[in-house]
């Protein structure tokens, strides 16, 4: 008989067994990935541009074209495109990021041949309709307006700001006039530039089948697609960081405070990259963390309050972040830089290290365990400029990592004084 109480033996994967994509060139260059990993007859295809908000010559100029494609083709108005993905049970997608906009459709294998039908048309001849545009500009509008009276929105934007720069792309904070200046023929010209075939990678996961790879290469792989078929160019900026420490946004009518503690800090290719994920998951990526021990559990200063870094193209920013009621924002901050402190100072238990530790490989094995998940994997391998060695060198960091080294780590990358204190909320008297 099982013995329930007797906890289950905690067992570390000696290996990631992340399948690999298997990778095929199509006739007109455009690189193919495939994830055959699927039981269920479905199948994603996932287009990769190379263009986002490091490219952009406006603000909003790649989100809204990106957001505009599914809006009418030459084939298609946006009315047949949502009936016909609904009514084949396809799911479409469209995203952007820094450098990459994303095409995404998820497809019943036995309606790829319609579904691929419309993702070709919205793909390669998207028509920017006036009207439609100035529907979706409305509504964004409004929903800037919202979000410009949340405490936490406003934080943030005063965070990147703070640390970019109002001329660095990731610091430059999008103002309602913005969204006023998005007409067809700004997003003609992004569209142009960089939805190509030459800028193209596609990505096809779940049940995937010699059918459809034939399809993909017939739609998108053998003849070159565009308008501007140049590679696009590799842009850098410089942060230019603000001098102050404490930077206090009001909101007089703010019920709690939110809280934004960051400095620029590691890119994904640094040596100390694969530990430090393991020093800020302790520090405040997960439920057991320092800070919710601290400061949520113990001292009930707000109910939740996180650490972690966030991805830019060069510098990433390791951010903290919490809201609490006005009266606790000082007390809050205190205990941030105690916890620090403790971690520069002091060895990390190996009790409370395994318990991270174990947290860690667990989220690992969970994220590459499906089709969808591994092409998600895989994807960001790619835009993220790192090796195909990437998941084994991130599992022995996780697995090898020492407290001395937790420790160093701590000393070298959780600096306070360059840790900038965005406060926004009521003034207290």
């Amino acid at each position: 008989m099982l013995n329930r109480s007797d906890q289950p033996r905690i067992l570390e994967p000696e290996q990631l067994a992340v399948q690999r994509p298997e990778r095929i060139k199509l006739p007109n260059g455009v690189p193919l990935s495939v994830l055959n990993a699927g039981d269920n007859e479905v199948t994603r295809i996932d287009l990769l541009m190379a263009g986002g908000r490091w490219q952009q010559k406006q603000p909003l100029q790649a989100l809204f074209t990106n957001r505009m494609l599914r809006e009418g083709t030459r084939r298609y108005d946006a009315v047949e495109i949502a009936e016909k993905l609904d009514y084949y049970g396809a799911w479409l997608e469209l995203s952007n990021a820094s450098e990459y906009a994303y095409v995404t459709l998820y497809s019943l294998n036995k309606y790829l041949p319609q579904t691929l039908d419309i993702l070709e048309s919205i793909v390669k001849e998207p028509v920017f309709p006036e009207q439609e545009l100035g529907v979706i500009v409305d509504n964004n509008i409004q929903q800037f307006l919202v979000n410009s009276s949340k405490v936490d929105f406003l934080a943030h934007r005063g965070l990147v700001k703070a640390l970019y720069g109002g001329q660095h792309p990731g610091g430059r904070l999008v103002q309602e006039e913005d969204y006023r200046r998005i007409t067809p023929a700004v997003l003609r010209e992004f569209y142009d530039r960089y939805y190509h075939s030459n800028n193209c990678s596609i990505y096809l996961s779940g049940k995937v089948t010699d059918d459809c790879i034939c399809r993909i290469e017939s739609l998108f792989g053998c003849e070159a697609f565009g308008t501007d078929l140049r590679k696009p160019e590799k842009k850098e900026f410089q942060p230019v960081t603000a001098s102050g420490k404490r930077i206090f946004i009001e909101r007089p009518d703010g019920l709690q405070s939110a809280v934004r503690m960051g400095m620029l800090s590691l890119d994904r290719n640094h040596p100390d990259y694969l530990k430090a994920r393991v020093l800020v998951t302790l520090f405040g990526g997960y439920f057991g963390s320092r800070l919710m021990s601290n400061i949520r559990e113990n001292k009930g200063y707000t109910y939740s309050i996180s650490a972690a870094i966030m991805p830019y193209p060069g510098q990433g920013v390791l951010a903290v972040s919490a809201e609490t009621a006005n009266k606790f924002v000082e007390p809050l901050i205190c205990e941030v830089y105690h916890e620090i402190d403790r971690l520069q100072n002091e060895l990390v238990s190996d009790e409370e290290l395994s318990m991270v530790r174990n947290y860690m490989l667990g989220d690992m094995c969970r994220s590459y365990e499906s089709a969808f998940s591994l092409a998600d994997a895989w994807i960001f391998v790619q835009v993220s400029g790192l090796q195909d060695t990437y998941f084994a060198k991130a599992l022995d960091a996780v697995k090898e990592v020492t407290p001395q080294e937790i420790r160093e780590l701590a000393g070298r990358h959780l600096c306070k004084e360059k840790l900038k204190e965005i406060v926004c909320g009521k003034k207290m008297s």
